[in-house]
This record gives C-alpha cells, sequence and structure tokens, in this order.
C-alpha cells in the first residue's frame, strides 16, 4: 500500500477503523470503556488509527461506571460520549446504567463486540459463552435502537442512523453490536464516513391551533402555575421559561428532573404544592411526565401508597411535551395517563420563545397588569414563608451531631461562593435545590432518574469530563450506600486526573428502605425497633475517606464534629482547583 505522508489523515485498513472514523465524524470526545476481546479490534483502532483522540478512551474498572459516566457527560453537554463494552457478560453489567440514561432521557452511545458469529472461527468455550444470536435483544426494551450491522459497509450507516435516534428529542441510549469478523476484516479497497447529507432534524414545534388555545386559556386564568421537569435539558427552554413566569406572575414549581428554574427567584415555589396547586385555576405542565406526582399529596401514612390529589376540581391542564414518542410496553416508566385539556406535542425548547414572544404582542396581557401584580402578591407571602422556614430549619439545626444535611448544604455554599460551581449528583429527595443558591443553565445536573444504585461518583465523573478546563468547579453530593455500589470509579477520576469534589453524606444507611420497614411495622402492629436490620451499613463503618487514599485520591475525615467541616471543604477546593479529584466523608444525619 502507498505509504501514509506525513500530516495526511491515515486510510481505513481495517473495518474497526471505520467505526473510529464514524465516532470522529461526530466528534466524539471520549469512549469509556472497561477493556474486553470482543471489540479487541476497535481497542486498536482507537489507540493506534485514531491516535487515542477524538474520541480519547476513558478506563474504568467496571461497565456500569463506563456507561454511567458517559450517562453524566450527557447530562452536562447535552450531547452523547461513548462507552464500549464487553459482549454479553459486559452488556449485562452495563444494563442497569442503560436503563438509567433511558429512564432520564439522555443520548448514550454504547458499543459492543461479539462473535465471530461465524461458529467455524469461534475458539472453544469462550467464544461460545461470549456470544448471543441477537445480543440487542438484552436492552432492547431501554433503548431507542440497537443494530448489529452485518458488513463494514453498512457500519456508516448504522452509527449515522444510531446517533440520529439517540440526539432526536425525546433523546435516549442506543446500543450497536459489532461481530469481531467485521471489526477484524481487513479492506481491500477505501470506505469513507461522510455525514454531510445527514443533517439532525429541526425540532417539533407546536401547530398554531396549540399557541391560540394555550394563550386563550392562560388569558383567562386568574391563577395560572407552571410544573417543570425536563423544560432545563436545553438553554433556551431554561430562559424563556423564567420569562414566562415573571411575564405572568406564576409561580414555578420545580420538579427536579432538570434543573428548570432559578433556586432563589421569588417565583420559585417549589415544595410548596400543598399551598400553590389548590388555588390554581390553570395548571401549565412543560415536559412533566409524572404529572400525577406533580399535583398529589405524596405523605405515606401507615402504609397507604394512595396520593391525595391536590388540583381543584375545575382547574384546566395544558400539557407540553414530547414523551408520549418514547413509550415502551416493558417498563411502565411512562407513569399514570395523564389528563388534561390540552395536550401539545412539542419541543418545550422552541414552543416556549415563541408562547412568550406572542404573549407579549398581546394587548390582552397588556390589561391586566392590575391582575398580574395582585397575582404577584399573592405568591410573595409564599415564598417568604418558604424562605424563613428554610432559615429556620437551617438554625435550628446548625450544631446538630451527626451533621445535619441542610448544615452540609450551607457549608458548601460557602466554600463555594466564589466559584462558578456546577453541581454534578444530588440527594434522593433534592433539597439541595432549595439551599443551594443556583440561578444559571445546567448548575445542578440532578440525581438519576431510573432509580438504581450506583449512579452519583460515576455520572459526576462523567460531568466533570465534561467541564474540564472550562472553569467550572464540579461538585458530587454522594450518597454513602449509591458509592459503594460504583467506589472504583474513584482510580478512574485519579487515573484520568478529573477534577470533582465528593461529599459523601455518610448516614450509614440505606435509609429509604428504613422508613419503609417502619411503616410496615406500624401498619403490621409489629416491632418497629428492627427496622434498620438487613439496611444500617455499620459494623464495620466504612472509611471513604481511606478508600479514596487507597485509590491515590486526597480524602479526609470521617468528619463527626460540624465545626470542622468548612476549614476541610475549604483544603479539598484547593485540590479540586489543582486539577486532582477530592472527597470528603461527613457523618450525617439521615435526611
Amino acid at each position: 500500500m502507498a505509504k501514509q505522508q506525513k500530516g495526511e489523515k491515515p486510510r481505513a485498513e481495517w473495518g474497526s477503523d471505520v467505526i473510529v472514523d464514524a465516532l470522529k465524524a461526530f466528534d466524539v470526545e471520549y469512549i469509556a470503556i472497561n477493556p474486553g476481546a470482543t471489540f479487541r479490534g476497535l481497542h486498536d483502532s482507537l489507540v493506534n488509527y485514531g491516535g487515542n483522540h477524538t474520541p480519547e478512551i476513558i478506563l474504568c474498572n467496571h461497565e456500569e461506571i463506563a456507561v454511567a459516566l458517559a450517562h453524566g457527560y450527557a447530562r452536562a453537554k447535552g450531547r452523547p460520549m461513548a462507552a464500549a463494552v464487553h459482549n454479553v457478560v459486559g452488556l449485562q453489567h452495563a444494563s442497569m446504567a442503560i436503563y438509567n440514561a433511558w429512564a432520564d432521557r439522555l443520548p448514550v452511545i454504547v458499543l459492543g463486540g461479539t462473535g465471530p458469529m461465524d461458529s467455524a472461527n469461534r475458539r472453544p468455550w469462550i467464544d461460545w459463552v461470549h456470544t448471543a444470536n441477537v445480543q440487542g435483544n438484552l436492552v432492547r426494551d431501554f433503548c431507542k435502537w440497537d443494530d448489529q450491522p452485518a458488513s463494514v459497509e453498512t457500519v456508516a450507516d448504522s452509527f449515522i442512523r444510531a446517533y440520529r435516534l439517540a440526539t432526536t428529542d425525546p433523546m435516549g441510549p442506543v446500543y450497536i453490536c459489532y461481530d469481531v469478523d467485521v471489526q477484524e476484516k481487513q479492506l481491500d479497497g477505501e470506505i469513507s464516513v461522510n455525514i454531510a447529507r445527514y443533517p439532525a432534524a429541526l425540532p417539533l414545534q407546536a401547530p398554531e391551533e396549540g399557541f391560540a388555545k394555550t394563550i386563550e386559556m392562560i388569558l383567562a386564568a386568574k391563577r395560572p402555575v407552571i410544573l417543570a421537569d425536563w423544560v432545563g435539558r436545553r438553554e433556551a427552554g431554561f430562559n424563556a421559561l423564567r420569562e414566562l413566569a415573571e411575564l405572568l406572575a406564576a409561580p414555578v414549581l420545580d420538579q427536579f428532573g432538570r434543573f428548570n428554574f432559578p433556586v432563589q427567584h421569588r417565583l420559585n415555589l417549589t415544595g410548596q404544592a400543598d399551598k400553590v396547586i389548590p388555588q390554581a385555576d390553570l395548571i401549565l405542565a412543560l415536559d412533566v411526565p409524572d404529572l400525577e406526582g406533580a399535583t398529589v399529596r405524596r405523605v405515606q401514612e401507615r402504609g397507604n401508597r394512595r396520593p391525595t390529589p391536590l388540583l381543584a376540581g375545575g382547574a384546566k391542564v395544558i400539557n407540553v411535551a414530547l414523551d408520549d414518542l418514547l413509550v415502551r410496553a416493558w417498563a411502565t416508566d411512562f407513569n399514570k395517563l395523564r389528563q388534561a385539556d390540552l395536550m401539545i406535542m412539542a419541543d418545550t425548547s422552541v414552543f416556549l420563545p415563541e408562547l412568550v414572544r406572542r404573549l407579549k404582542a398581546d394587548k390582552k396581557l397588556a390589561d391586566s397588569e392590575d391582575e398580574i401584580a395582585n397575582r404577584r402578591n399573592r405568591w410573595e407571602k409564599i415564598y417568604q414563608d418558604k424562605r424563613g422556614a428554610l432559615e429556620n430549619e437551617l438554625k435550628a439545626k446548625w450544631d446538630d451531631k451527626p451533621v445535619s444535611m441542610t448544615r452540609i448544604y450551607a457549608e458548601i455554599a460557602e466554600a463555594l461562593k466564589s466559584e462558578d460551581w456546577v453541581l454534578t449528583n444530588g440527594t434522593s429527595q433534592g433539597k439541595e435545590n432549595f439551599y443551594l443558591p443556583a440561578a444559571k443553565f445546567n448548575q445542578i445536573l440532578g440525581k438519576y432518574k431510573g432509580g438504581g444504585l450506583g449512579y452519583g461518583m460515576p455520572a459526576s465523573l462523567g460531568a466533570a469530563l465534561a467541564n474540564k478546563g472550562s472553569g467550572k468547579f464540579c461538585i458530587n453530593i454522594q450518597p454513602d450506600g449509591d458509592l459503594l455500589f460504583t467506589v472504583s470509579a474513584i482510580w478512574t477520576a485519579v487515573h484520568h486526573q478529573i477534577p470533582l469534589l465528593s461529599i459523601v453524606c455518610s448516614n450509614r444507611s440505606y435509609f429509604n428502605d428504613e422508613e419503609h420497614q417502619e411503616r410496615i411495622a406500624v401498619q403490621r402492629s409489629r416491632p418497629v425497633e428492627n427496622k434498620t436490620i438487613g439496611i444500617r451499613i455499620e459494623d464495620p463503618n466504612v472509611d471513604f475517606a481511606g478508600l479514596a487514599r487507597n485509590y491515590g485520591c486526597w480524602g479526609a475525615g470521617p468528619i463527626i464534629e460540624p465545626k470542622d467541616l468548612i476549614k476541610t471543604l475549604r483544603e479539598a477546593v484547593k485540590v479540586v482547583k489543582s486539577g486532582k479529584p477530592a472527597l470528603v466523608d461527613v457523618v450525617c444525619q439521615m435526611r
């Protein structure tokens, strides 16, 4: 073959080189892997053909970590990175993280290897137990699409389709499986990857009728209320939501699927659903898949699971979302069937700016100035009560031992007050959304959506990787039980020098289940004191700071005295600003 000239792009020689060309065509920055023989061809091409650059390999110690890392990257960046998993065994390890990405409607490109599919080429035993007839069957119910190209010639089309489907709203993970014979086939001609004629589809906008009816219902309403869950996935939606709320003096109840509305905005009445929703005569639900959960009182007493509706009988509901486009029959993550007076299928990031534009031009809105001012005053009282209650709770628990979660949030805010910070992961209840003064798009990335443990640390590393070099300071509020699932992700943080501050909240319990056991015990008149058996993470207590140091990470704690927390956090901030990960272990209250 002709010798490659200096500076000239190398020519693909093997099937797996074409896969790398496809990754490069879409500017995929990173690929997280746990190495495996079924993608040895791809691994070689990433390093020796692709130069380990765009994408760069991020080495992980478990496939769940690899995919969760890509999930966190997608949350922070809004575009996918890749993860490679080893045939059926690696895919099974990765399946929980893939489901989390699916439930979170985020794009992850999962690549796998299998085979040889031609059984005549298989080694005894190992190639047989590592080969499936249709490997994608394993995750098909929670992927947008899966494929197994049968030839090198079909690799480009397969990848382009996968990328397009993954990144079209509602987004989600995709899985592409490559037979080792396809990867290791030597090419006898040029196979190029050209994406110029495959542009992304334009976003889905509401029809004219949708705008007309929405504006009519909004102008007729006396007390409109906005519910938002995934609006914050796009900056245009985040900004337009704030503008709409201010225009109408409509309170916003953030459901935490994304960070949707500034924490300290006076119309942010998140957490006050009991006081706000009963007053509403119109609910504008924006990207809210669980509309039932957003409009009910969810206190469980004596094991009762039935929610109490908060919405008044005559209230109208407008629902704007795309989630009905991504429903599967396997998992019921589509929630209860919604009741609404107007259903609009549209991308809120294009719908909301246009809605704001049209409302501003409507003369009827100007005629409602006095009514809007009165409305603003009504909600201001609830906002001030909310802020007062939060401040009182903080004061009351300031010196508590174990350290209160409210003090942890306050000390984080103090330690980071001079930083451009991003919270990469939060607690199960999302209470940090009340205390941390977040105001910018994507400043709080939130917790997992699929409910699977093991998400926090690797997803936070993915988010920190996405923000590396940006000047943003990434912080992870890390539950201890969740960390034990994927603790070896700390090694990846150190090996790849990913700057991230993780604060491990060590309540030493899988406490959510402790609460459930207490409810069941009360309901059945059984000993409540037995609720901790099989749940507490004690005897021995895990030394998370010691674990961090064993992986080569800066670690401090366990912090027991509340007064020691701020000094330790400031030391950790210096470490992270030097470009390294740090971990602080804090013994804290259960909630």
